[in-house]
């Protein structure tokens, strides 16, 4: 799916304390492509469809940005194929082996093994919540 940023309003800075009366003004423009990634040839999006990354604060539903270009580090959030399959997994190198760990307990690793068909698709590196139904 392709999504085509806009220019937003935007606000500057909110306050999660108290308010300032000095900061009731709006501020330039922003780009959220340049803002999301610099690497605007190699990002994209996708929705997550189901519950294994919830205490990764990806809830089903959100939209996770991936970056192509990154590369993926341990404990990386990533989207990877695996086995066909398009996955949102914790990528976890160790000196054993590679998996594929979920972030929620009622979901088991899933370690990469000889014979899979698996490869790292992108790093995700945000993630976007719809707060209100």
């Amino acid at each position: 799916m392709l999504v085509s940023f806009h220019d937003l309003p935007y606000l500057g800075c909110v306050l999660a304390g108290f308010p300032s009366p000095a900061a009731d003004y709006m501020e330039v423009d922003i780009d959220l492509r340049t803002y999301l990634q610099p690497n605007s040839t190699s990002i994209f999006l996708a929705r997550v469809q189901g519950d294994s990354m919830i205490n990764a604060n990806i809830p089903h539903g959100s939209i996770v940005v991936i970056d192509k270009a990154l590369k993926p580090r341990n404990n990386s959030v990533v989207v990877a194929s695996l086995n066909g399959d398009n996955v949102i997994k914790h990528l976890v190198i160790t000196d054993v082996g590679t998996s594929l760990s979920p972030a929620n307990p009622k979901y088991q690793p899933v370690p990469i093994t000889e014979g899979m068909d698996f490869c790292v698709w992108g790093v995700v590196t945000h993630v976007i919540v719809k707060l209100t139904k």
